[in-house]
């Protein structure tokens, strides 16, 4: 502040009739009077270095801005208006110091006794640091304990020197002369008031500015002028998984928006990103339900894992949808936090603000090409991945898995369960007899693999090969060949079956005789009889001839014939 000539205290027209004051006994007076009442005080002019005062008697004050901030920090005053005030004392500059707090300043031991029992404000001067504390100037002299000084280290204290506090009589022995004085509690007192005026004026939805005071793992303290504001983490950005120190740090000043205040615990709840556009808003027109996308996981839960596709936007890929396999695994098996994926958008539900994502999309469905790489006959080498009372799953590669009735493991004995022959984690070797592509299952067989008299028979014989069996059963065009227990054949009829004549009786077949002639003929491959050769008679049931074989599928156990003659 400027420095300004001290005003002339009295004016012409206050000055008694008939006598002359002296400047001095005026002042004296003046400053006498306002001991005992307070001023009123009218603003001339507002600055960052204090508040000029008219306060009566064309005397102006100085009044410090702090003393009269709002919850936002902003002087209350402006010029035109009036407070009460008191004078504590004058700065280097000849003005009078102001306080808009009534305070008393004692100028005996009866003005100390009646500042002691009604708890009053005094002013005093501190005169110096000493042991435990400072001692201050009432008028007399008074100790202020250092715990009590509203100080926080000696650096503080030093710098209270000569500067004229506020304080309350605490202790008062006259006889021994003894005084204590407390600054503290006016401190304490002072900021109560000030914090519960800034909290009577704050309102839910209102945005107001603070500045933040302090970091903590999950969130930041902000000081509304007074009172103190909780702003989450969680309400810092609409970007899940940040970090306090990611958007703010102590002493910036910020702009809020008071979401919750609970008068009975004095908390109040604030909101950076309600102050922002909401990403699900901007979402809506961006993605569509087929989209191919690359995001980021977040995190990770039992379920599934959390994907950000865009700031403040995450969806799930729920652990069915991680993998075409039906082994139960953990997310944490197939993505980590921080990794970079491509996802299908499943499903969209922007009420909610839920996103349903899809990784095994991505990798392709195996079933399309199941019945490429697995058609039927092919035989694998498979993992056994779990036993059901109905048969054994084995894995057939990442997404497929195949199964194995329990009728097909084996032809040695009949299973009451897969248990009896298998073990999970077990390697097998089975056949495929079945794909089916739109149910998503591979039938295999293991039996099927085991050798069987048809195997032998077919590794015996070739392609050319002239033998003996009996006709069991007459098609149209084909007639099935049995040529040995548990040996079947197919056989290609090139003339048509004889018709039996309406009143002809079956020709009855001597069985020692045929059994013994198949026998001969299986063995041997010798003719009907010495130096005889086969009739060329039509084919019919029970009938034992002479055929070649013409092919052999050892995989399908097939055997085709063809009449010998």
């Amino acid at each position: 502040m400027s420095n300004h000539p001290v005003p002339n205290p009295v004016s012409q027209d206050s000055a008694p009739s008939g006598e002359e004051s002296s400047f001095g006994d005026i002042l004296s007076q003046f400053e006498q009077d306002q001991t005992k009442t307070d001023l009123k005080g009218f603003v001339i002019s507002v600055s960052d270095d204090g508040i000029l005062m008219n306060i009566g008697r064309k005397i102006e004050g100085v009044l410090a801005p702090d003393q009269v901030r709002d919850s936002s920090g902003k002087v209350k005053l402006k010029a035109g208006d009036s407070i009460p005030v008191t004078i504590t004392g004058r700065d280097e500059n000849g003005y009078y110091m102001l306080s808009a707090i009534k305070t008393v300043t004692p100028r005996d031991w009866s003005g100390l006794e009646k500042a002691y029992a009604g708890k009053a404000v005094v002013t005093g001067i501190v005169e110096e640091v000493i042991k435990g504390g400072l001692r201050v100037d009432l008028g007399v002299r008074a100790f202020l304990p250092a715990s009590r000084s509203g100080a926080r280290d000696a650096e503080e204290m030093e710098k209270l020197v000569g500067q004229q506090i506020e304080c309350r009589i605490t202790k008062l022995d006259t006889a021994k002369e003894d005084v204590v004085v407390d600054r503290r509690v006016i401190l304490e007192e002072r900021a109560a008031k000030n914090k519960e005026e800034a909290f009577s004026k704050l309102e839910e939805g209102a945005v107001v500015t603070g500045t933040v005071r302090s970091l903590t793992e999950f969130g930041a303290f902000v000081d509304l002028g007074g009172v103190d504001g909780l702003l989450h983490v969680a309400e810092m950005s609409w970007v899940r998984g940040a970090k306090a120190e990611d958007f703010v740090k102590a002493g910036d000043r910020i702009e809020v928006k008071i979401l919750k205040i609970q008068p009975e615990t004095r908390k109040i709840s604030l909101s950076t990103k309600q102050l922002q556009a909401d990403p699900w808003t901007a979402a809506a027109g961006s993605y569509r339900v087929g989209d191919r996308i690359n995001g980021t996981v977040t995190r990770l839960a039992d379920f599934g894992a959390f994907v950000q596709i865009q700031p403040g936007v995450e969806g799930l890929i729920h652990v069915s949808e991680m993998s075409w396999s039906r082994k139960q695994r953990r997310p944490s098996e197939i993505v980590s936090q921080g990794e970079s994926v491509e996802v299908v958008i499943l499903g969209i539900n922007l009420e909610e603000k839920r996103i349903a994502l899809g990784l095994k999309q991505v990798l392709g469905d195996p079933w399309e090409e199941a019945q490429r790489k697995f058609p039927a006959g092919t035989v694998v080498e498979a993992q056994v991945t779990s036993l059901q009372n109905f048969g054994a799953f084995v894995e057939l590669g990442e997404g497929l898995e195949g199964l194995i009735h329990i009728g097909d493991i084996t032809n040695e004995k009949r299973l009451d369960h897969p248990r009896e022959a298998l073990t999970v984690g077990k390697s097998v070797r089975a056949v495929v007899l079945e794909v089916d592509q739109q149910r998503k299952r591979v039938r295999l067989g293991m039996r099927q693999l085991e050798p069987t008299s048809a195997d032998e028979y077919i590794q015996e014989h070739k392609v050319g090969d002239e033998v003996s069996g009996r006709i069991v059963e007459l098609g149209k065009e084909k007639a099935k060949i049995e040529l040995g227990e548990g040996i079947t054949a197919s056989c290609r009829l090139e003339t048509k079956p004889a018709e039996p004549a309406p009143s002809a009786e079956p020709p009855k077949t001597d069985l020692n005789s045929m059994t013994a002639m198949l026998e001969a003929k299986w063995k041997k491959g010798q003719q009907m009889g010495p130096g005889k050769t086969q009739a060329a008679e039509p084919a019919r049931a029970g009938q034992v001839r002479r055929f070649r074989i013409v092919g052999m599928d050892p995989s399908q156990k097939r055997i085709d014939l063809e009449l010998a003659g």
